[in-house]
């Protein structure tokens, strides 16, 4: 992998600005259907587990269920844009939400529920790999990183949006599980109004070109210096081409094979992007997402406020990845994990601190950590503050990296088997939240706090700077 200075450097001037964002914003549209579809199940746990009368071990799969199928997405859906296109792929991801939208609102059993979550999350992983790889085609290379940071803004926005309208729903119902139009309760509406982006997913999937890479990976050059002469003018088209089918004219269709290595049978930039890929999820950031409402009404907050504080939460998550696209060209991508994690690792060692030491009550015949008035707030100040750190850090900059970090000849590849570790690392922390908790919140985000720690000595061993590197620059 080249550090900036070693590669051919950007010419910006060349470049439609106004073109790239409309079309990367399109793009990362799909980010906004991932968080929605990811966080949406957050305000109808409580409803689900009544409705279905299902315990904590069936209810934490139900939750998680889209994370199965986002792994699947992600591992194929890489290799799938590969022979199809870019946008094929995306046209695809905007049905499957459709599809699970409409089916979880409807669903009559806990299994069906689990099936169309399943369905979303295939959609939900096609799109976490489609969009970063689409966006570090099509962007400049000094324009690459804020541009990348729009998948995490999307993302975190449809966290926000889905959070506030379960908050929205639940109110006007009385409750998450009381009826509200047409015979349906309001948990069931949080899944169906999902169709609406879904849609305008798909209809902005036909206004946005296809990867110029993939135009030229084709053998359909002159398509891919219009895309070129839309984003760069006419004077960076043919030395553009020129460049990307040099690069793919020495190389083969990413293979998995492509992938070995001396490190432990891999290439290390891919274990590199594995760590990554990981370290995201193993700090625990979606248990704040998923699980924030449970959480807060098990240690004494009512049911408005739990949603209350869940919009709080998301609206700072918004705000810091907004800060976090203004830097992440200006200060680097390595800069920013250093300070995430160091955040992390603390405030997260707070959370379990206050959960450990925190007197236990029971509630509905189990012991419960009961937060007094000065240890409640320092949790929601310690919880927020994680939220801050991830989202200025690893929360965009794995997929900025992940868009950007792999050679070109096995960025496909790569991509699919760094997002699959993703979702099922994703899976894994989901899953084990409603056990793990009910046994020790103190010993649960003591473990997150850990891989906090962790991610902080990976990214001094073995991240390396990809600012203002050209992606045909990228190294091994």
């Amino acid at each position: 992998m080249s550090h900036p200075g070693q590669a051919h450097l950007p010419e910006r001037h060349q470049t439609n600005t106004g073109a790239v964002i409309r079309i990367t914003t399109v793009a990362a549209f799909g980010g906004l259907l991932f968080g929605y579809d990811s966080a949406v199940i957050n305000g109808a746990v409580s409803s689900i587990q009544s409705t279905f009368d299902v315990g904590p071990g069936p209810l934490g799969f139900a939750v998680a269920a889209a994370l199965l199928g986002a792994a699947v997405g992600a591992f194929f859906g890489s290799r799938i844009a590969d022979r199809t296109g870019r946008i094929p792929v995306m046209k695809i991801a905007a049905l499957l939400f459709l599809l699970s939208a409409i089916g979880c609102a409807l669903t009559q059993s806990i299994e069906w529920l689990v099936f169309w979550r399943v369905i979303g999350g295939i959609g939900v992983g096609v799109a976490s790999v489609i969009a970063p790889a689409y966006i570090a085609e099509v962007a400049p290379a000094h324009l690459r990183g804020r541009l990348g940071s729009l998948q995490q803004m999307g993302i975190v926005l449809g966290i926000f949006l889905s959070l506030l309208i379960d908050a929205l729903l639940a109110n006007w119902a009385g409750g998450a599980a009381q009826e509200l139009w047409f015979g349906l309760a309001a948990w069931r509406w949080m899944f169906l109004i999902m169709a609406v982006p879904a849609v305008g997913y798909g209809v902005g999937a036909f206004m946005i070109p296809e990867s110029p890479r993939y135009l030229v990976s084709a053998g359909r050059p002159d398509e891919a210096r219009a895309v070129l002469s839309r984003i760069h003018g006419d004077e960076a088209v043919d030395s553009r081409v020129a460049k990307i089918e040099s690069t793919v004219n020495n190389e083969r269709k990413p293979r998995f094979a492509d992938l070995r290595g001396s490190l432990a049978g891999l290439k290390p930039v891919v274990w590199v992007g594995i760590g990554l890929a990981a370290l995201q999820q193993f700090v625990g950031i979606n248990v704040i997402f998923y699980y924030s409402n449970v959480l807060w009404e098990s240690v004494g907050f009512k049911e408005s406020d739990s949603f209350t504080i869940s919009v709080a939460t998301s609206v700072v998550n918004v705000l810091v990845t907004i800060v976090a696209i203004f830097l992440v060209d200006r200060v680097g991508r390595r800069p920013l994990l250093l300070v995430g994690s160091t955040g992390m690792t603390v405030s997260l060692a707070v959370l379990a601190i206050v959960f450990a030491t925190a007197n236990k009550v029971m509630v509905d015949g189990q012991l419960t950590p009961d937060l007094g008035p000065v240890a409640g707030p320092l949790a929601l100040i310690a919880a927020n503050l994680f939220v801050v750190f991830f989202g200025v850090s690893w929360g965009p900059l794995m997929w900025v990296l992940l868009g950007e970090m792999f050679p070109n000849h096995i960025r496909g590849a790569a991509l699919a088997v760094a997002g699959a570790v993703q979702w099922i690392a994703n899976w894994g922390v989901t899953v084990s939240f409603p056990s793990l908790s009910n046994y020790s919140l103190g010993l649960t985000y003591g473990i997150y706090a850990f891989f906090a720690l962790v991610s902080l000595v990976f990214t001094v061993k073995m991240v390396r700077e990809t600012n203002n590197v050209e992606l045909e620059d990228m190294r091994a």
